[in-house]
């Protein structure tokens, strides 16, 4: 296959007493890092913010994926502390939100001189980021409900790869939820080339051989 695989662990999965001993143990063999904030309200957890990004030691490319309400508040800092790319959730913008409309959050997004993805929940459909797709470099499609990790991957939503080809859109497409190395092999198999893994890399007892697997 010509397309390069790449593998992005999710340190949601990692200890959080040993992070960059951990992030270190995967460094070698991933190629991105895939960093999870959530801020229990768009999505029904907490996980960590920016001075977790701060302490984070690694030359991988860091995509900072904003599962919160207002990622316009925060995306600067973000950037700040590291962040390569930050993923926004489309569902956050538009009606009277502050972050304005997608088109105008993912331009301000780009202002700040980072990359630019944009993440969609099972429930959005890929038509609702069509408009905007040639203003990202990633989109992120949810095969789980963002929240907590270790969720059972949802193969339906495998279909919105095609769509966003048939779109015409040429940017990393990732995948994020339940992947392993059974559902990353359908991931790859419908076109994506990014996978997005916690629990199967971090809770692997040779987390090299699970990488090179969902590769």
């Amino acid at each position: 296959d010509w397309m390069k695989i790449e593998i992005s662990p999710s340190i949601l999965a990692c200890d959080f007493g040993k992070m960059n001993e951990d992030i270190s143990s995967i460094e070698a063999f991933s190629d991105r890092l895939h960093i999870d904030v959530m801020d229990g309200h768009f999505v029904p957890n907490i996980s960590f913010g920016v001075p977790v990004l701060k302490w984070i030691k690694s030359d991988l490319p860091q995509d900072c994926h904003l599962m919160i309400s207002e990622p316009w508040k925060y995306a600067k800092d973000f950037v700040e502390a590291g962040a390569t790319i930050v993923i926004v959730h489309s569902e956050v913008y538009g009606g009277d939100s502050d972050g304005g409309s997608l088109e105008e959050g993912l331009k301000a997004l780009r202002e700040l001189g980072c990359g630019v993805g944009v993440s969609i929940k099972p429930a959005t459909p890929v038509s609702d980021i069509a408009d905007v797709l040639r203003l990202v470099d990633q989109v992120l499609i949810m095969t789980v409900e963002p929240g907590f990790g270790g969720q059972k991957f949802m193969a339906d939503m495998l279909p919105k790869v095609k769509e966003l080809k048939e779109m015409g859109f040429e940017g990393d497409i990732g995948i994020d939820g339940g992947v392993n190395a059974e559902t990353g092999a359908m991931c790859k198999e419908a076109g994506a080339n990014l996978l997005i893994a916690g629990s199967y890399v971090f809770k692997s007892d040779d987390r090299e051989s699970a990488i090179e697997a969902l590769r």
